[in-house]
């Protein structure tokens, strides 16, 4: 749980939120986010992230996403 937290802490500054309506939504999203990322064995997924912010049809491209 503490690498989880860590994660979700530095690389999507969880602490700083101040997201007040749903948060369980938006943490739900993060967490999902993250294991796609672990599940593709993503060493950096600080910059990881950031690759996907600017290229979204690459998210699609994880394993289990999309069938190619």
């Amino acid at each position: 749980e503490n690498r989880n937290h860590y994660v979700r802490n530095v690389s999507m500054n969880e602490d700083k939120s101040r997201i007040m309506i749903n948060p369980d939504i938006s943490a739900g999203l993060k967490s999902s986010a993250l294991n796609i990322l672990r599940a593709d064995k993503v060493n950096n997924i600080a910059s990881e992230l950031f690759y996907n912010c600017i290229n979204l049809e690459n998210i699609l491209n994880y394993k289990g996403i999309r069938e190619n």
